[in-house]
C-alpha cells in the first residue's frame, strides 16, 4: 500500500514528538505541523485504520512497527537530505524546508546515492 505524504508527515512528526517527550497527543502533533485539531483528528483516525499507529484511552500515541518503519525511514531522509543541502551551501531553514518537501518523492536509488556520498565526504 503506497502511503500519502500527509500520513508520512504525521508519523515522521509522532516520533520526533516521541522522542523528545517520551509520548505525544494529537495536541502535540496538531502544534508540531501547524495544522487544526481537527485535521489530526482525521489524519489519526486513518493512521490507525491502517494499522499505522495505537492510542490509548487517555490519548496517547504510539505507532506500530509498520508506522515506526515509515517515520524512521522519512526521518532519515530529512536529516541527511537537509545536511547535503546545508553542505552545498543552502541556507538552514531553506535547507529543512526543501529536504521536507524532497524526502517524499525521491526514489530509493536516488536517496542511497545521496547516502553514500555523505559517508564517503564524512571520511
Amino acid at each position: 500500500m503506497k502511503i500519502r505524504k500527509s500520513a508520512e508527515d504525521y508519523l515522521e512528526a509522532m516520533l520526533m514528538l516521541i522522542e523528545e517527550r517520551g509520548s505525544v497527543r494529537s495536541i502535540d502533533v496538531a502544534e508540531r505541523l501547524g495544522v487544526t485539531k481537527p485535521s489530526v483528528s482525521y489524519a489519526t483516525k486513518r493512521l490507525r485504520e491502517n494499522g499505522y499507529m495505537t492510542m490509548d484511552n487517555d490519548g496517547r500515541i504510539e505507532l506500530t512497527e509498520k508506522g515506526l518503519e515509515i517515520a524512521h525511514r522519512m526521518f532519515t531522509r530529512h536529516k541527511m537530505i537537509t545536511e547535503l543541502l546545508i553542505g552545498i551551501g543552502v541556507d538552514e531553514q531553506i535547507a529543512r524546508e526543501d529536504a521536507c518537501r524532497i524526502e517524499h518523492d525521491i526514489s530509493n536509488e536516488t536517496f542511497a546515492a545521496i547516502q553514500e556520498h555523505m559517508k564517503r565526504i564524512e571520511k
